[in-house]
């Protein structure tokens, strides 16, 4: 298969055909303008009956012998050079018109071109005559339905000219760059499923090896919900799978069960991001558009796609949070606790960390993360120490000194605090 061959099979399907027709039907209809799409070739990737859609000129040329295949070539050529440059490229077509060429690229490769004009940049006179009849008469030796047609083209100032082209070139990216997200989120769509339906029966395989049923494990929603918080790309990943995986395993097939999950994974996951700063308004508006399509599928497969986009939404609004004209002090600030929270650091040594005084510092960090210095640092420590109780045999002495606290039953005492019950009593919630 030659490369052009595959060029126009990737551009039709990049693109959605009948969003076009609209676009460009809009288009024509705003300008008095014609457009069309044509591949590397030159040839429209519209019907034939959408091509008739031209100028009477065009219609004349095109019913003659040969000055079809002439305006491909041209087409093909104005594209070419249109992508050479990356921007839109004016030519003048065998048959005397003015148009232009706006290619359509994507990742540095030319998939085709929108093609405009069909117009005159000046009224015709005694010269034009000339050199229309020399330019087309190897098409044919009648010029009187061709002149005549010339009457009706429309007359159109250079600024008008350099005008549509830009706006072409920019309809072209954008139907590259939209069509490109949609075919990428289609692949990840059909990824996601087959993965999905391995990892089930794979789990199901082992239960029946084992003859044990399965138990929906607390400690991976904990984790994954810790991960987004974080933002941690490849720990989300991971993490997802196995918690919509273990929904779905669960719920035994019900679907009320497992809308109800995800819904409660999602509620859950929205608080746990609110509490490292993002806007409860902007927690609730995601909360609320995604509960609407959870509740509208029918299917387990599209539950937990919508449940997994829901995931990457708030993953990254917290990413974005984080990266919001932080300080750089408040960065260091954050990374020696997330390096030290283990050790027994003090307020004085967070703030020489961002290189202000203590003072400041509280004022800042409060300011930038919507919570104070110590409250991060006992997040980042409660979040370890739930960890540690959920997945090790370790003692509470150990687990406290392990994440800064020397005393155990001060730790207790802070943990009951931050989490409402003791660290035995979570430990055993998850036995």
């Amino acid at each position: 298969m030659s490369e052009e061959t595959n060029s126009r099979r990737e551009l039709m399907n990049l693109l959605d055909i009948d969003s076009l027709k609209s676009i460009l039907d809009a288009f024509t209809t705003t300008t008095g303008l014609m457009a069309n799409i044509v591949d590397v070739n030159g040839r429209s990737i519209f019907s034939q009956k959408d091509v008739s859609k031209c100028c009477k000129f065009c219609k004349v040329i095109y019913s003659m012998k040969g000055g079809h295949e002439r305006c491909e070539e041209a087409y093909k050529r104005a594209g070419r050079q249109a992508a050479i440059f990356g921007e839109p490229y004016i030519f003048r077509c065998p048959s005397g018109l003015v148009e232009w060429a706006a290619p359509i690229m994507l990742d540095g490769k030319h998939l085709g071109s929108i093609i405009c004009g069909q117009v005159l940049m000046w009224e015709p006179e005694e010269f034009f005559w000339i050199e229309l009849r020399e330019m087309n008469k190897g098409l044919t030796s009648d010029f009187k339905e061709l002149f005549q047609a010339v009457k009706e083209l429309p007359v159109v100032s250079g600024d008008m000219v350099q005008a549509a082209s830009y706006l072409l070139y920019i309809i072209s990216n954008f139907i590259a760059r939209s069509g490109w997200e949609q075919k990428k989120k289609h692949e990840e769509l059909i990824k996601q499923k087959l993965r999905l339906n391995q990892e089930l029966e794979t789990r199901k395989k082992l239960e029946q090896q084992l003859g044990q049923m399965f138990v929906y494990s607390m400690d991976k929603e904990a984790d994954l919900m810790d991960a987004i918080a974080e933002g941690r790309d490849d720990d989300v990943d991971e993490l997802l799978m196995d918690v919509t995986t273990e929904i779905v395993l669960g719920s035994k097939g019900n679907m009320d069960v497992i809308r109800t999950r995800a819904i409660e994974l999602l509620v859950m996951t929205s608080r746990k991001v609110v509490s490292t700063g993002l806007s409860q308004e902007r927690a609730s508006e995601i909360n609320s558009s995604f509960i609407q399509l959870i509740l509208m599928q029918n299917a387990i497969d599209d539950i937990c796609m919508q449940l997994r986009a829901a995931m990457n939404v708030f993953k990254e609004e917290t990413k974005k949070k984080e990266v919001h004209f932080e300080p750089e002090s408040v960065t260091q600030m954050k990374t020696f606790m997330q390096k030290s929270f283990k050790e027994n650091i003090t307020l004085e040594d967070i703030a020489e960390a961002g290189y202000l005084s203590t003072s400041y510092a509280s004022r800042l960090f409060k300011k930038e993360m919507n919570l104070s210095i110590m409250d991060y640092l006992l997040q980042l420590r409660m979040n370890e120490s739930k960890k540690l109780l959920r997945t090790t045999g370790d003692s509470i002495e150990d687990i406290a000194l392990s994440i800064g606290y020397a005393d155990s039953s001060y730790f207790t005492k802070v943990f009951k605090k931050a989490e409402g019950c003791t660290p035995s009593q979570y430990r055993n919630s998850y036995k």
